[in-house]
């Protein structure tokens, strides 16, 4: 399985949720995880590990002009805390981008496609910002579910909607998550026309011990809960659709255009009309609690 992680705009931790995602899958003794480094601005995995430049994507990259055998990225990871591998990124945003332009141009990008095919096998790109001409690109359309992290003040949520139509005709499963205070959650849904797939809250303090869960107890408090939930709703086939929530006309976010649900298999079209009742929403989204309606403009969480 193919998860591709992203967002459009600022830092509303992409990251560490893909790390976390990682370390908290579930059946993760019978999984094989790994978490793909594919952010052109440079990664943060060599140094938050504590890992040494050499091996990784850059050796990865350069490993995929004499190799055609997917397992071979494996000889470029490492294994991290919680027991999945990282293929971490050069620190440095010059060395990060050529790397992983070879990858995506070459034929790197199909053999991580062929990596997280294999049974029992889930492979998460980081691919940072989404920007447009993004070399990340090639290697998230192969996706099998794009994750779309998105902070809930309006700034953040204006740019989220004028990418939504093009991000999700990316890969068969696009969910939105959304992370931190601003709008509440059943305003976002409203105002985008779209289900999220959860949210996260502001916690830096739960973020940074992520990292360092080693019980089964840890993984049932705070964040790490919302995580493991996040990741046994990916890990899962697409469900019944929930419905949309109802109660009359898109609630209203300054600088968010309205858009219409986006059903399986369709694109998103433009704006409806105030009159025009909501379309279902996509499958595969869980139910959860919408406890994030404070309009303080906080820092992101999770960075």
């Amino acid at each position: 399985m193919l998860i591709a992680v992203g967002s459009v705009k600022a830092a509303p931790g992409v990251t560490t949720v893909t790390t976390a995602l990682a370390a908290l899958w579930p059946e993760a003794q019978h999984t094989r995880r790994l978490v793909a480094e594919l952010d052109p601005s440079g990664g943060d995995l060599a140094v938050r590990y504590g890992l040494p430049a050499t091996p990784g994507l850059a050796s990865f990259a350069a490993s995929t002009r004499r190799t055609r055998e997917p397992a071979a990225v494996w000889d470029h990871t490492h294994l991290v805390s919680g027991g999945s591998h990282a293929l971490p990124a050069p620190p440095a945003a010059a060395q990060a981008h050529a790397a992983l332009t070879i990858l995506a141009s070459g034929p790197g990008r199909s053999l991580l496609r062929g990596a997280a095919a294999n049974p029992g096998v889930v492979l998460l790109a980081d691919c940072g910002r989404l920007d447009p001409a993004t070399p990340a690109e090639a290697i998230a359309r192969q996706a099998d579910v794009l994750l779309l992290v998105s902070g809930t003040r309006p700034d953040e949520l204006a740019h989220t909607a004028t990418r939504l139509g093009e991000l999700a005709a990316w890969t068969p499963r696009p969910c939105l998550l959304l992370t931190g205070t601003g709008h509440s959650t059943r305003d976002v849904e409203r105002a985008l026309g779209i289900p999220t797939i959860g949210r996260l809250p502001h916690d830096p303090t739960g973020a940074a011990a992520l990292t360092r869960i080693t019980s089964p107890a840890q993984r049932r408090r705070g964040l790490a809960r919302r995580i493991a939930a996040l990741a046994r709703a990916l890990a899962a086939p697409s469900a019944t659709p929930r419905p949309t929530p109802a109660g009359g006309p898109p609630a209203a976010v300054p600088g968010v255009p309205p858009q219409q649900v986006r059903t399986a298999g369709a694109s998103l079209p433009g704006p409806p009309s105030p009159s025009a009742p909501a379309s279902p929403p996509s499958a595969g989204e869980p139910a959860r609690r919408d406890d994030q309606h404070s309009t303080s403009a906080r820092k992101e969480p999770l960075s």
